[in-house]
C-alpha cells in the first residue's frame, strides 16, 4: 500500500464485495464468540480465587518459591541488569553456568510428584526448566506450585544450565535449567481466549493431523485480532515485527546516510491530499478538513523550501471501501522526496540502491526472524538482482501481449496482469523485485509530470515484489500553471490546495519522489497472505479495535 494515491484496480470490486459479505458474518459469529468466552473467563476467575492456596507455612524451603509481593515489584530495589540472561543467548558455552531468566510460563507438565517441567518463552525463544525435588534445595511444594502455573504467568526462573544428551523437541533453545528457585511475578488467567501452542501452528502441521485423524485447533484470523495482545507472543509475530523495526531502521539510516533530512507533516488538513482515493473527513474547529492520505503535497513544500533530500515514515488514512489481502484504511507509509538534477531516473536509482541495502540486511541480520516466519509461514527467499530491473510500461504490455493477455496500452494494469507480469519477469530476468515506468498519464494523480515526448505517458514507475505494488513514484509538476491546469483536469477543487500551489509561485526546482507501504513491503518479502500479519493493529472497514 504506497503512499502515492492508488486508484482501485478494475478487478477489485468483486474482490472487495465477496470479501465484505464474508467479513460481516465472520464478525457476528465472532461477538457471539466472545460474549460465551468472557463469561467463562469469569467462571474462571471466581473458581480461581476461591480455591485454597498453597500451603507454604510448614516448608523450610518457602524462600526459593512463591508469589511476588506487589510491594516488591513497585520499583523497590533497583536490578543489576548484567545479573540476568535472556532465553534466546541460553547456548552450549553456558553449560554449568548459574543463571536468572524472565519469561512466560508457556507449558507445565507434571512427572509424578517430584519433577515438573516448564517450558519458559522471551521473545520468542523458548528453554525447558526442570524443576526436581532435592534436599535442602527444592521442596515437592515447590514442584507443585511449578506444575500448578497458569499458562503465559510471568515467573523468574534461577537455575544451572545442563546440556542433555538428546534434541529437546518444541523448544528453540537446546539447553536446559535445572531449576533452584522459581518466583511468579504475575499470574495468568487460568482459561485463555487462544492458546499460543494452538496459534503458533502452520497450516501443513494441522493438514498432516487431519490426515492422521487428528483434530488441531486452528485460530482464525479475526480471533487472532480480537486477542491480538496475545497472538503477538508468537514465534512467528515476535519474529514479522522485528523484521518489520528493520525495514523502517534501515530506511532511516540508509536515507540519511544519502544527506536526506527526515520530516514529519500534519496528519490533519483541509481539503484532500491528492485524487483518486476517498477520505476521512472530520469537523476542525467548525471547518472542514480530512486526514492525510499521504504526507504528498507537504513533502513537496519541503522541496519548494530547500530542503533538497526529504523523507517521513508516518501514517497515511485512506477511506476506501476495500476488502482485500493488501488494503488498509491505515497503514505506515515510508515517503520520499528529493530534487532532480536531469532525469526522473535519479529518483529510482535511490529506490534500486535504498530496497537492495534492505533486503541484504534482512537476509545477513534477521535470520533468526525470517526462520521464525517461516516455520509457521513457509516461503521461499525474495529473488531480487545486485542491479534492480528497469521495464517500460509498454514493454511491460508486450510482454503481456504475448503471453495472451490483452491490456489498454494507455490504462492500468489489473491484479490479475500485475501477477501475471510478475511471474513473466521471473522467468524471463531471474527477477521477483523490479521496476515498471512511464505509466500512462491517465493512471496517474495529478502532480505527475507527463512524458516531453508523449504527454499520453507519463515520468512515473510503480515497483512490484513478488507480482505485487509495494512502491509509486514520480517526478512532480513544479510549475504552478500546469498544476492548476492538471488539477482541475482531475475534478480537484483547487481552491483546497491553494496553499500548495502557491508554494511552487516562488521559484522550485524539478524533483520527484515515492511512497510505499511499511505493511505491504514486510508482507511481500516474507511471502505473507494478508496484510493484516504485519499490522500492528490493524485497522480496515470493518475493524476500528482494539
Amino acid at each position: 500500500m504506497s503512499s502515492e494515491s492508488e486508484i482501485p484496480k478494475p478487478d477489485q470490486e468483486g474482490e472487495d464485495e465477496s470479501s465484505k459479505s464474508a467479513s460481516k458474518k465472520a464478525a457476528k459469529k465472532e461477538a457471539a464468540k466472545q460474549e460465551k468466552l468472557r463469561r467463562r473467563q469469569e467462571a474462571a476467575l471466581a473458581a480461581a480465587a476461591a480455591a485454597s492456596s498453597l500451603s507454604i507455612e510448614d516448608d523450610p524451603l518457602a524462600a526459593n518459591y512463591g508469589n511476588i509481593p506487589l510491594q516488591d515489584l513497585q520499583s523497590k530495589v533497583e536490578a543489576d541488569l548484567k545479573a540476568w540472561t535472556q532465553v534466546g543467548d541460553l547456548t552450549h558455552e553456558l553449560k554449568e553456568k548459574e543463571v536468572l531468566i524472565r519469561g512466560r510460563a508457556q507449558t507445565t507438565r507434571a512427572v509424578g510428584k517430584n519433577m515438573a517441567f516448564v517450558v519458559v518463552r522471551e521473545k520468542g525463544f523458548t528453554v525447558q526448566c526442570v524443576v526436581t525435588a532435592r534436599p535442602d534445595v527444592v521442596s515437592k511444594q515447590m514442584v507443585k506450585l511449578a506444575a500448578g502455573l497458569s499458562r503465559e504467568s510471568v515467573v523468574d526462573i534461577h537455575g544451572v544450565v545442563s546440556v542433555p544428551s538428546i534434541a529437546i523437541k518444541g523448544t528453540t533453545q537446546q539447553v536446559e535449567i535445572q531449576v533452584s528457585k522459581l518466583y511468579c511475578v504475575d499470574k495468568a488467567m487460568p482459561t485463555l481466549p487462544i492458546n499460543i501452542e494452538d496459534a503458533s501452528r502452520s497450516e501443513k502441521e494441522i493438514e498432516e493431523a487431519l490426515e492422521a485423524g487428528e483434530q488441531l485447533v486452528r485460530v482464525n484470523q479475526d480471533t487472532r485480532l480480537n486477542y491480538r495482545v496475545l497472538d503477538f507472543r508468537t514465534s512467528a509475530n515476535q519474529g514479522i515485527f522485528r523484521i518489520q523495526c528493520q525495514v523502517c531502521n534501515i530506511f532511516r539510516q540508509f536515507l540519511l546516510s544519502e544527506d536526506f533530512v527526515e520530516i514529519h507533516t500534519p496528519k490533519l488538513i483541509a481539503g484532500s491530499s491528492e485524487g483518486g482515493s476517498a477520505v476521512f473527513k472530520l469537523d476542525y474547529k467548525g471547518q472542514a478538513a480530512c486526514l492525510a492520505q499521504s504526507p504528498q503535497l507537504h513533502k513537496q513544500m519541503a522541496i519548494c523550501g530547500d530542503f533538497g533530500r526529504v523523507f517521513e515514515i508516518g501514517p497515511v488514512f485512506r477511506a476506501e471501501d476495500s476488502y482485500t489481502h493488501r488494503h488498509l484504511c491505515e497503514f505506515t507509509g515510508l515517503d520520499v522526496e528529493m530534487e532532480i538534477k536531469q532525469h526522473y531516473t535519479e529518483v529510482m536509482d535511490v529506490v534500486d540502491h535504498l530496497f537492495v541495502t534492505m533486503f541484504d540486511h534482512l537476509n545477513k541480520k534477521c535470520s533468526k526472524y525470517l526462520e521464525a516466519v517461516g516455520r509457521q509461514y513457509p516461503f521461499e527467499p525474495l529473488k531480487y538482482l545486485p542491479k534492480t530491473l528497469r521495464l517500460k510500461f509498454e514493454e511491460g504490455v508486450q510482454m503481456l501481449k504475448e503471453a495472451g493477455v490483452e491490456i489498454d496500452p494507455y490504462g492500468d494494469l489489473n491484479t490479475e496482469s500485475e501477477r501475471k507480469l510478475g511471474q513473466l519477469v521471473l522467468e524471463k530476468y531471474g527477477t521477483e523485485f523490479y521496476i515498471l515506468h512511464r505509466y500512462p498519464l491517465a493512471v496517474r494523480p495529478f502532480y505527475t509530470m507527463p512524458c516531453y515526448d508523449d504527454p499520453k505517458y507519463s515520468n512515473s514507475f510503480d515497483v512490484f515484489i513478488r507480482g505485487e505494488e509495494i512502491i509509486s513514484g514520480a517526478q512532480r509538476v513544479h510549475v504552478p500553471e500546469f498544476l492548476v491546469e492538471r488539477a482541475q483536469a482531475c475534478g480537484i477543487d483547487v481552491s483546497t490546495i491553494s496553499t500548495y500551489i502557491d508554494s511552487f509561485r516562488y521559484g522550485a526546482p524539478p524533483h520527484g519522489g515515492f511512497g510505499a507501504g511499511l505493511e505491504r513491503v514486510v508482507m511481500l518479502f516474507c511471502g505473507l497472505n494478508n496484510i493484516r500479519k504485519t499490522s500492528l493493529f490493524p485497522r480496515d472497514p470493518l475493524r476500528i479495535a482494539p
